[in-house]
């Protein structure tokens, strides 16, 4: 069964027939229990139910049994759903992910995390199933927009800053070129990022995050906070650069980071076309209904266990911190503000 994302059938319609087609000579090997199941795309997908809802039905009127394969084409936000639909049917079906953008093929559709939003709360329902096998087409990245070739860039530079100092510099040098979409480049970009995330998931010793510890989500704290007080107007990558510019300005001015590493992390992130401010991050006051810092409380309730968030005292160097002080953010979010 092929679950495809609406925004990538809008763009390519003549995908649907070409998997019919595909599907049709090679019967004697597949049987396509049902035509291509398409579902809308982007973070709206993980915010509405009844869409996980629908794909179970569908996955049972198709008879899709723990043999079968769920095969999902699309942008991260699509793969999260029908990730989790799949590894709730039957208690797991074989899933196979053809992620179709920048973010999702250099971070999430290698990753084993599947999930959706509920309670205001970004990814709070969800599963950790690895996937069957995970297929990344260049091709699809063609027909992106500049803002998902982009965004999805933020990631390479988070798992750049927290281990690899030289992946950093590629990423540093090249900055202008990757934002002018040099496809070459951005190859790289995605299978140097892909390498650090399944080497964390494989060799870190805690792959299904039972410990409070979780390094790759440098950045993130704010990141997911600022998508939900932004109403998703800000992309996950958009939102993550944002996280970083902030935890790396904080991180700064507490003393840990030297100011040219600073200046050279602000400085790529906008020759890259990303954003390093919000205006979202100005309710500070963590009573705030509006504040950035619950993304703090939110964090720790995800994840167990004291707080602990990712910090980094040199390009390729983190380590974690289990308390913060709030007036010195603020002063970050200043500084921020003004650049």
């Amino acid at each position: 069964m092929f679950v495809i994302d609406g925004g990538l059938v809008q763009a390519q319609p003549e995908l649907l027939e070409s998997i019919q087609e595909y599907c049709t000579r090679y019967s004697h090997a597949i049987d396509l229990r049902c035509a291509p199941w398409v579902i809308s795309g982007g973070e709206g997908v993980k915010n509405d139910p009844d869409q996980v809802t629908q794909l179970q039905h569908a996955i049972h009127t198709a008879g899709i049994c723990r043999h079968s394969y769920v095969i999902a084409i699309g942008g991260g936000a699509a793969l999260d759903m029908v990730g989790y639909a799949a590894a709730t049917a039957h208690r797991g079906i074989r899933l196979v992910r053809v992620p179709t953008t920048v973010l999702a093929q250099g971070d999430s559709g290698v990753g084993v995390k599947n999930s959706v939003n509920a309670f205001g709360k970004k990814n709070f329902l969800g599963t950790f199933t690895p996937p069957y096998a995970v297929i990344n087409d260049a091709a699809f990245l063609t027909g992106l927009n500049q803002r998902d070739w982009i965004g999805g860039v933020a990631e390479a530079v988070k798992v750049a800053l927290i281990r690899d100092g030289a992946f950093f510099r590629f990423l540093e040098t090249n900055a202008k070129a990757i934002a002018a979409r040099d496809p070459e480049l951005m190859q790289q970009v995605i299978y140097r990022s892909c390498q650090h995330h399944m080497q964390h998931i494989g060799n870190s010793g805690d792959p299904f995050e039972m410990g409070s510890s979780r390094p790759l989500d440098f950045g993130h704290w704010a990141a997911h906070r600022l998508e939900y007080l932004t109403d998703y107007r800000l992309r996950h990558g958009e939102a993550v650069a944002i996280g970083m510019a902030l935890d790396s300005t904080y991180a700064y001015l507490q003393g840990w980071l030297p100011q040219a590493h600073w200046q050279r992390i602000i400085n790529t992130l906008q020759n890259l076309g990303l954003p390093i401010f919000a205006p979202e991050l100005k309710a500070v006051g963590i009573a705030d209904a509006r504040s950035v810092f619950r993304g703090l409380l939110e964090f720790q309730e995800h994840l167990g266990g004291e707080l602990t968030i990712a910090m980094i005292d040199g390009i390729g160097s983190c380590f974690d911190v289990h308390q913060v002080d709030v007036a010195l953010f603020q002063r970050a979010i200043d500084l921020l503000e003004g650049l």
